[in-house]
């Protein structure tokens, strides 16, 4: 598995400042932030002025490109986003779900507009990713698996990320189980009860909360995954640089001793 972080959680930040402390907290690649507000690390409507820095970021720090999220699902929004994967070397597109929950006609468009973005991605090379969300259609076990069974590209995978599946009242290590045959990214953070949200930045540091994250990278390492698992800590972007160095760090040493735990490393 490559222990990556998602560059949101530097999103007060400038990209540098991310891959800068990645690399110091051991991480093994970066994935990039196109989320305004949040961040916007990779700016879409600019992609290609800044292709060529992110490219010798990543040499210079020595960190892969191992994914990008992009919520949304506009077709233009993703079009711009495949061709800057595509161009700067990122081999997987993270978006969201999008459309409502417990609405069987909300999840039929969320599945045929996903299919069609599969189709896009098989085009550009890249991967098309998505994970379950608290709120949207694709929200649970039983929602991906429909999403699962109506798209067979092989430009289509599913991103799993434990908080939304412990904040849906299922276990993550059971849920991860179910779907691991088409898991091609994961996405990873700690949580605290099972609010709408996934709770304050430093509480979603791995270790913190109640999720099960030993338990849940096991079932990965098990079943031989050996893509990215890439911390996403949100709502970090009024957080100052130590502040969120903290929070990288600390999350990092519990996914290597996870990993070392269950002789993945």
């Amino acid at each position: 598995m490559q222990l990556g972080i998602n560059s949101v959680l530097f999103g007060g930040h400038d990209l540098e400042t991310a891959f800068k402390y990645a690399r110091c907290a051991g991480y093994d690649g970066i994935e990039l932030a196109a989320i305004p507000p949040m961040a916007d690390h990779l700016d879409l409507d600019r992609w290609q002025d800044q292709a060529e820095d992110i490219r010798n970021l990543s040499r210079t720090y020595e960190l892969p490109l191992l994914a990008m999220e992009q919520p949304s699902q506009e077709p233009e929004v993703m079009e711009k986003a495949m061709q800057a994967a595509a161009e700067i070397g990122v081999p997987i597109v993270n978006c969201g779900p999008g459309g409502e929950a417990d609405n069987e006609e909300s999840l039929q468009q969320s599945i045929e507009a996903l299919g069609r973005l599969a189709d896009r991605a098989e085009h550009y090379g890249v991967i098309l990713c998505v994970k379950a969300h608290v709120g949207n259609a694709v929200y649970n076990t039983p929602t991906t698996l429909k999403v699962m069974e109506a798209i067979s590209s092989q430009a289509f995978g599913i991103d799993m990320d434990p908080s939304h599946i412990h904040r849906a009242n299922e276990n993550p290590v059971e849920a991860i189980a179910t779907v691991i045959q088409r898991v091609k990214h994961v996405h990873i953070r700690d949580c605290r009860g099972r609010q709408e949200g996934p709770g304050d930045p430093e509480n979603q540091a791995n270790g913190r909360g109640d999720i099960d994250l030993l338990g849940y990278i096991r079932v990965l390492h098990e079943h031989g995954y050996d893509g990215p698992l890439n911390l996403e800590v949100i709502g970090a972007k009024e957080y100052g640089v130590a502040e969120c160095c903290v929070i990288a760090a600390e999350a990092k040493g519990h996914m290597q001793a996870c990993l070392q735990a269950c002789g993945a490393r």
